[in-house]
């Protein structure tokens, strides 16, 4: 091997024993810090989602494709709806859930530390009647206020949609006696079967207008959709509604359905996730929900949703950055694990660095005492051979020998090219000690 490449490598080889140390520590506190902030998300996630043919379904099934994209799978989990959505949430047994407004005890879960992902779109109550039951209570035929309903067949949604205590806010608010109501609680596809066969007279249920359902009892004859003439009353009174208005013709424009607006009151529907579920998933649904719900709707203009307003729990740092930001920088040109990687070790970089700067200082010092050692550790036998030549009885040819077999070990030291100096100046003082064996 060249000489060069000789002296290259034993340069290099000492650097790198000298800053092994250093390189141990600072892949110590990468791997604490990795461990810590645990940055990669897990690989399945269970999300509560509602009935068959519902719009919660529907959108679950969007969000399971859209976080296949990055490796998530995405367990879709079947439910009554929103209530049941949040009893699996707060339990626990499910990772996130579709729940809209005025489901549930707010106030009890939130001790619990469940957060929203924002406000994702409106779901209106959708209030569906048969315009003969209409015609025996009213006179035009028409329904635009609840107490109207009294002496009605209503189903008011399944007990696990959150739809039948929502109800029941609104009939007391109305006076409207519970007791004294026909209400049934079947689900939704049961329910739509016996209201087209005629045997319930009225509908009730909160779904957004995505909803297979809602499209076609929308376009079916005969049935008629319940105008909520004090929708304003109803936001101001509760604050998880909002006035909304379905626009003439926006179903059908060719059919003029419906024939004209229709104020509607809706609640806003939230994604919540239990406490613990990485933040990595939280963004990621996040950003899947600035896709999803951000276009136009019939109640909505473009980019409107998601959005952190009428949100009945706290919302999530991730979803909250989302929002304001959307999508981040490293996420539109890296793929997502590792930008998120960069993302989430970012800072835990920084302090590193700054914790290590100070320290790799020391390297310096600590690779030029390692090529000196191995020049500098024969001064001590060549001082030992000169002080014993100053004895009265010193034995000048043994001592000879002894500088010999030094100067032969110290011409075999490998040193980098910097140091040669150093070596040589070793080499001369040997030859000033053997002058004065010599003398001697």
């Amino acid at each position: 091997m060249p000489k060069v490449i000789s002296y290259s490598l034993l340069s290099l080889r000492e650097l790198l024993t000298s800053a092994g140390p250093f390189v141990a520590l600072a892949l110590a506190l990468l791997g604490l810090a990795y461990v810590w902030l645990n940055p990669n998300p897990p690989k399945k996630i269970v999300l509560a989602t509602g009935p068959a043919q519902s719009a919660y379904a529907e959108f679950g099934a969007r969000y399971a494709r859209a976080l296949k994209q990055s490796g998530i799978d995405v367990v879709l989990l079947p439910s009554e709806g929103s209530s049941d959505n949040l009893a699996l949430v707060s339990q626990g047994k499910a990772d996130l859930g579709f729940v809209q407004g005025g489901s549930g005890d707010v106030q009890a879960n939130l001790d619990s530390g469940i957060q929203s992902l924002g406000s994702l779109f409106v779901e209106p109550v959708w209030l569906f009647y048969q315009a003969s039951a209409a015609a025996r209570v009213s006179k035009g035929g028409t329904l635009n206020a609840l107490p109207q309903l009294q002496g009605l067949r209503v189903n008011v949604g399944t007990a696990g949609s959150g739809v039948p205590a929502l109800m029941d806010k609104l009939f007391e608010v109305n006076h409207m006696d519970l007791a004294s109501q026909r209400l049934s609680k079947l689900e939704q596809t049961p329910a739509t079967v016996a209201f087209l066969n005629g045997d319930i007279d009225a509908l009730v249920f909160a779904s957004a207008p995505e909803s297979p359902m809602v499209q076609m009892l929308l376009q079916t004859p005969g049935v008629r959709l319940m105008d909520f003439a004090q929708n304003e009353a109803y936001s101001r009174r509760f604050a998880f509604l909002a006035p909304v208005t379905l626009p003439r013709g926006v179903v059908d424009l060719a059919g003029d359905v419906p024939p004209q607006n229709v104020h509607l009151v809706a609640s806003t529907t939230t994604l919540l996730a239990r406490p613990g579920v990485h933040p990595a998933i939280l963004q990621l649904l996040s950003q899947a929900s600035l896709k999803m719900h951000g276009a136009a709707g019939w109640f909505n203009r473009s980019h409107e949703f998601p959005n952190a307003a009428n949100t009945e729990y706290p919302l999530a740092q991730e979803a909250e950055r989302t929002i304001r930001n959307g999508v981040p920088l490293l996420q539109r040109y890296l793929p997502f694990s590792w930008a998120n990687l960069v993302e989430r070790m970012w800072l835990a970089l920084g302090l590193i660095v700054a914790v290590l700067l100070p320290l790799s200082r020391i390297v310096p010092p600590l690779y030029q005492f390692r090529i000196r050692s191995r020049i500098f550790r024969w001064y001590a036998q060549l001082r030992d051979i000169e002080s014993r030549l100053g004895l009265a009885d010193a034995p000048t040819e043994a001592l000879r020998r002894e500088l010999d077999l030094l100067d032969a070990k110290v011409q075999k030291i490998a040193v980098p090219l910097s140091y040669t100096e150093e070596l040589y100046s070793l080499r001369n003082h040997i030859g000033l000690v053997r002058q004065k064996t010599l003398k001697a």
